[in-house]
């Protein structure tokens, strides 16, 4: 038999409370040409019982001993037969015509190394009212890449060939999480990115999850990253502790920050680096104006609560020395 066009990756660890929605939802695609590779990333829980239920021939059952989230993904990849690989979370759910409009995306656009699509977010069994909606065109996807993740993990479809040339998830372990963003970092350096501009996908927020553990860590991993996208596009343009600012800052994240974190100068940097992007490609400034202005208010909104932060910090400091000196019976004026 002729290999599938498209294989799916679900690692499973301890995913038992919202493991058979995920994988029925795979099972009741549209499209059918794909092979299911499910792998037991040593739960301990009752998943490997809920998934050896399943009697489909697509479905490619495997367990190994706890290795974490990107060692389990590469495994995946390393076995996959598929020209395209799907992401799968344990507790998210792909609407039935995801892999259909993904795979004919990437059938008719060969330039391109990946796409996303947009999600709703769901709390555990609770439809909230918040979505992903991401950007869709490769250029403001390359653009917003400098700074954070703008892809929803669990809806990825990519290229087995984008791994051939670009390496698997990181096994780095003080660049997990988030191992995506590392990896779709490096992707968009050489193809064209993008999402379809529909929810195809329920993300579902769980806490303990398999993907989503260790949130404050996180977000300080993706400051380096993101300080290095911005000084592998700015160069000797920018400072090292410059593009630190910049990031840190884009992403709340104060106290990676230096002491005194110039405005004007990390502000520059931001349409400096819309400006070489459009450069690199070939595509006229412009088309990044707006999403330069979006980001250069969320760098100010951020400068403006970290200021405010250090002047309550002082405030409370000084409001502590002046009760302590007033205790010992000094006047103060």
């Amino acid at each position: 038999m002729s290999p599938p066009l498209l294989s799916v990756i679900m690692p499973v660890y301890n995913g038992a409370a919202y493991l058979g929605r995920a994988i029925n939802s795979i099972l009741s695609q549209t499209y059918g040409d794909y092979e299911f590779i499910i792998i037991n990333d040593g739960s301990t829980d009752e998943s490997g019982a809920i998934i050896q239920e399943y009697n489909d021939s697509r479905i490619r059952y495997y367990e190994h001993a706890n290795r974490g989230l990107a060692a389990t993904l590469n495994r995946g990849i390393e076995i996959a037969k598929g020209k395209y690989v799907a992401r799968q979370d344990q507790d998210d759910v792909s609407f039935p015509q995801r892999f259909e409009k993904q795979v004919t995306f990437l059938e008719a656009n060969p330039e391109y190394g990946m796409v996303g699509t947009w999600a709703e977010i769901w709390i555990q069994d609770k439809k909230t009212r918040r979505t992903h909606k991401h950007p869709s065109d490769s250029l403001t996807l390359k653009f917003d890449l400098l700074f954070n993740n703008p892809f929803v993990h669990s809806s990825m479809i990519l290229r087995r060939t984008v791994f051939d040339e670009i390496g698997l998830y990181t096994d780095d372990k003080s660049r997990q999480l988030p191992e995506d963003y590392e990896l779709w970092s490096r992707i968009a350096r050489k193809f064209k990115v993008a999402n379809i501009p529909e929810i195809l996908l329920v993300y579902r927020e769980v806490r303990g999850s398999m993907s989503r553990n260790g949130i404050d860590p996180l977000l300080d991993r993706a400051v380096g990253i993101s300080g290095e996208n911005l000084a592998w596009l700015l160069g000797a343009t920018a400072t090292e502790q410059e593009v630190t600012d910049l990031a840190a800052l884009m992403n709340g994240r104060y106290h990676l920050l230096s002491t005194n974190p110039n405005l004007q100068q990390i502000s520059r940097l931001v349409i400096r680096a819309a400006e070489a992007l459009s450069d690199v490609h070939l595509q006229p400034r412009e088309i990044l104006r707006k999403r330069a202005l979006i980001r250069l208010r969320i760098l100010k909104n951020h400068y403006l609560s970290y200021k405010h932060r250090r002047l309550s910090i002082v405030t409370t400091a000084f409001s502590n020395v002046v009760r302590k000196l007033t205790g010992w019976g000094t006047v103060v004026q």
